[in-house]
């Protein structure tokens, strides 16, 4: 198992690397910002207001900025996150990964409906993934090294706008919206994913992580195959910790091949997220984005 969070230490999934005391469920970000946030939603707005998210507006812009004036709470803790200035991905050193691998498979989920939400998410205005460029080209060197044994990367999602973290939150607070109940959280009720699973602030908004999966491809590379892990992607579930009770030799395996060669070029696995990797040390460690992917 790739390095874990310290003991005392846990974190929020999709956050990714929200530091949470182990006396409590939330993290100290989630505590300061989820109140915050709950008053803010006391009107909820309908689906109407969500789509108009899909533009970058004022609003949305003024919310996110206090999300993170919130976590800035915690700056006694660790130092707080920075929204950059960046308006493009040019302007952020985000890079497609196909500039560098033209033909890496990709499913990016959130810019379709398959996906927790059940709709694109903000932000997300074509199913590319974006890198910063170092994180890019470490990515480059698994997948060279993978196909040498036949095997290839498939990635769900990259780089996050900080507008879509904003939308997840959202959604989760529509507790009368279940329709990716039965595939995402089948053995949970709603009203936990927030806090537990989803959090005002990820990781994946540094342009440092990805979400992804190996599959095995015939000699020739046209024919590839995912491997079984034992869980689809985004399962809100214990079984989709990395070492999971419960998932067969031939899963736990699988995971494992993958960790191992993230690890070979820099990337940690997130345990609580068999697909969820972070190169480290990440390149803007303290820095977010909210750039759209286009």
């Amino acid at each position: 198992m790739i390095t874990r969070p310290p003991m005392t230490t846990r974190r929020s999934p999709l956050a990714g690397d929200a530091l949470a005391n182990s006396e409590s469920r939330l993290s100290t970000d989630e505590r300061l910002v989820i109140p915050a946030f709950n008053r803010r939603m006391s009107g909820h707005p309908g689906k109407k207001s969500i789509a108009r998210q899909r533009a970058p507006t004022t609003t949305g812009y003024l919310f996110v900025l206090a999300l993170l004036a919130a976590a800035g709470g915690i700056a006694h803790a660790e130092q707080a996150p920075v929204l950059s200035p960046a308006k493009t991905a040019a302007a952020a050193n985000l890079v497609d990964i196909r500039t560098l691998v033209p033909d890496i498979a990709e499913d990016i989920k959130y810019a379709g409906h398959d996906n927790f939400v059940g709709a694109p998410v903000d932000g997300y205005l074509a199913p590319k993934c974006l890198l910063l460029h170092p994180v890019a080209e470490a990515l480059a060197r698994v997948e060279r090294e993978l196909r040498t044994q036949h095997l290839r990367l498939k990635i769900w999602d990259c780089y996050r706008p900080a507008r879509a973290v904003a939308h997840f939150v959202r959604w989760a607070h529509d507790l009368g919206d279940q329709r990716t109940k039965p595939q995402h959280y089948p053995t949970l009720d709603k009203s936990k994913l927030l806090g537990d699973y989803i959090a005002p602030v990820s990781g994946h908004s540094r342009g440092a992580t990805i979400d992804l999966t190996l599959q095995r491809c015939a000699a020739d590379g046209t024919r590839c195959e995912p491997l079984d892990m034992g869980t689809d992607f985004d399962f809100f579930d214990v079984r989709a910790h990395t070492d999971a009770p419960g998932i067969t030799a031939a899963q736990r395996a699988n995971r494992l091949l993958l960790r191992d060669a993230m690890a070979r070029e820099g990337f940690r696995n997130y345990p609580m997220e068999w697909w969820h990797y972070t190169l480290v040390p990440e390149p803007t460690p303290h820095t977010l984005y909210d750039v759209p992917v286009q």
